[in-house]
């Protein structure tokens, strides 16, 4: 209809920039202001957002959108705010029966408040416990096991135990501070005082390091792409949202610094005097540690206390998330750093041309970053060795609660995902079987006689899988095929952004024919073409993909969704 009068998607988006860059950049002191603002009422964001935004000048509308938009500021507070995870990890425990005993014993309904504001429940996707699920958080403090709603009443102590995590390369890159012990900022100190930035993207290039985010794409060839324009913004995304993984997690917990350092060779390469940390709301310690990291980085030296001050080191941001799981995409997490709502936005222009405020945009992934200090302190020979010909370097890989051996493993590419499965895993812990999500939501499942495939991004494809972030969420023989097919279309219809319409209406169509529990009729053939060509960004063209995949490991059980 917008084409019928001469708007194109990409005329209504520059549109869309336009007025972003008339309110100035008072829209990014939007997020912190509504996240302020909703943690002091239990109230309906109609009654509060408009406010925030005409006290920053701009208008009503303008603090009401991301208001309505982001589950965090969406969804009521009260006193005591709980968010309990409903992702897959934490779904497959128990087929998603934790939700329904925390509501009976918080006695508050999902994503509501009770009357006098005391307690209100939020569900959320992800936690980053998968390993440990099901999850929650009260207020900040992590809950997790089976008896979960009786940690949450109070009758038995509060579990969270920190992450398993084992080195199976022998030469470990993304662990080498973990489990080696190696320090952080010596490879900034001497590149910062040695080398050039021709010298960074050298070594960078050579290494054949990809994007570890999903997309796989070559990591010098987008620093390359900036042009090494001075006001070039490079982002680390710690917007880890795929159920199955919490990588992301455990570095910005466990390793800050070296992801500060990572961020800090990537500005130097790149030219940039600004970086930013995007930290999900769903990770608090991180956000906690990130925070510290970079107070004793400034402190020492390392960084740059604020942009403008005449020092050559980057200065660094670290920002809150939302509660989106599209606005990991990288246009989308730039609108949430405008202040706007997390949409992600048609391509071209690329962030690397015009991105962040209209400005050259890096976004590389937090575990992308984690490799970069090692990288140049050994040299991109080194690490290319790493892996295979086609696709070098390490990976971490996250197993879910089902396993045996739980935990974040960092792997050579091209491992065969049995040995992860069976070696690292341990295999089932119920016995039996085995069918895999593996790469998130959208990536692709795997039954026990597919797992002699190799861990790289063309053979998962070729299995109608995905590497993703590598995390990998194990089925046994309790879980219900049809639920979890009503599962993965109710985490599309909840988390599009809504900015295209074969996606919007697509994932809620899907979501009502899934939760009749019949085999769809022959207009699903229709449904799921339109969403894997029409949709603007990855999310909605891979659904249809991934409920094939689904439908395909789990065979007559899910007729008619192979389509």
């Amino acid at each position: 209809m917008a084409e019928q009068h001469g708007h194109t998607p990409h005329e209504q988006a520059d549109a869309a920039r336009a007025l972003a860059a008339r309110r100035g950049r008072r829209g990014g002191l939007l997020p912190a202001a509504l996240s302020r603002a909703r943690a002091g009422t239990p109230a309906d964001p109609a009654q509060w957002a408009p406010r925030v935004g005409r006290a920053l000048g701009l208008p009503a509308a303008a603090g009401l959108g991301p208001a309505t938009y982001f589950a965090d500021l969406a969804a009521p507070h009260g006193e005591r705010h709980v968010r309990v995870c409903t992702a897959t990890a934490c779904f497959a425990t128990r087929g998603g029966r934790h939700l329904g005993e925390v509501e009976h014993e918080l006695g508050v309904s999902a994503n509501e408040a009770d009357p006098d504001g005391g307690t209100s429940l939020q569900t959320v996707r992800c936690l980053g416990y998968c390993y440990a699920g099901p999850a929650a958080l009260d207020g900040t403090g992590p809950r997790t096991g089976t008896d979960l709603a009786d940690q949450l009443a109070g009758r038995t102590p509060p579990r969270a135990p920190a992450i398993p995590v084992a080195d199976a390369t022998g030469d470990p890159v993304l662990l080498s501070g973990i489990v080696a012990g190696r320090p952080s900022w010596d490879t900034w100190q001497r590149t910062f005082a040695r080398l050039s930035p021709e010298d960074v993207r050298r070594e960078v290039e050579a290494s054949g390091l990809r994007g570890r985010g999903g997309a796989g794409f070559p990591v010098a060839a987008k620093w390359a792409a900036t042009g090494a324009r001075p006001d070039t913004v490079v982002v680390a995304n710690g917007d880890e949202g795929d159920p199955g993984s919490y990588a992301d997690r455990l570095l910005m917990e466990e390793d800050p610094d070296r992801v500060l350092e990572g961020l800090a060779l990537a500005c130097f390469a790149c030219g940039a005097r600004r970086g930013v940390v995007l930290v999900r709301s769903e990770y608090p310690a991180a956000l906690t540690r990130m925070r510290r990291a970079l107070a004793r980085a400034v402190a020492d030296g390392h960084l740059a206390g604020a942009v403008g001050t005449g020092d050559a080191r980057p200065a660094v941001e670290i920002v809150e998330g939302g509660g989106s799981y599209v606005a990991g995409e990288e246009t989308a997490l730039i609108a949430r750093l405008e202040g706007s709502r997390g949409c992600a936005r048609p391509r071209p222009p690329y962030p690397t041309d015009r991105g962040l405020w209209g400005t050259p945009t890096v976004v590389n992934n937090v575990e992308t970053l984690a490799s970069v200090p090692w990288i140049v302190q050994n040299g991109g020979a080194h690490y290319a060795r790493h892996g295979t010909s086609e696709e070098s370097g390490t990976k971490l890989v996250c197993l879910s609660e089902r396993f045996a051996r739980p935990g974040a493993f960092e792997v050579q590419l091209g491992t065969p995902v049995r040995r992860i499965v069976d070696e690292l895993g341990g295999g089932l812990r119920s016995g039996g079987p085995v069918v895999l999500q593996v790469g998130g939501p959208l990536g692709g499942f795997l039954t026990d006689a597919d797992l002699d495939v190799p861990l790289t991004s063309e053979a998962l494809a070729a299995r109608g899988a995905a590497l993703g972030h590598a995390g990998m969420v194990a089925f046994d023989a309790q879980t219900d095929p049809v639920e979890l097919m009503r599962h993965i279309w109710e985490f599309a219809a909840l988390e599009s952004c809504g900015a295209c319409s074969p996606c919007r209406v697509g994932t809620r169509r899907g979501l009502e024919m899934a939760a009749a529990r019949i085999p769809p009729g022959p207009s699903y053939e229709s449904l799921a073409r339109l969403m894997g060509e029409g949709s603007m960004c990855a999310f909605g063209r891979r659904v249809p993909a991934a409920v094939r995949s689904l439908a395909r490991a789990y065979g007559r059980e899910l007729t008619g969704w192979d389509r």
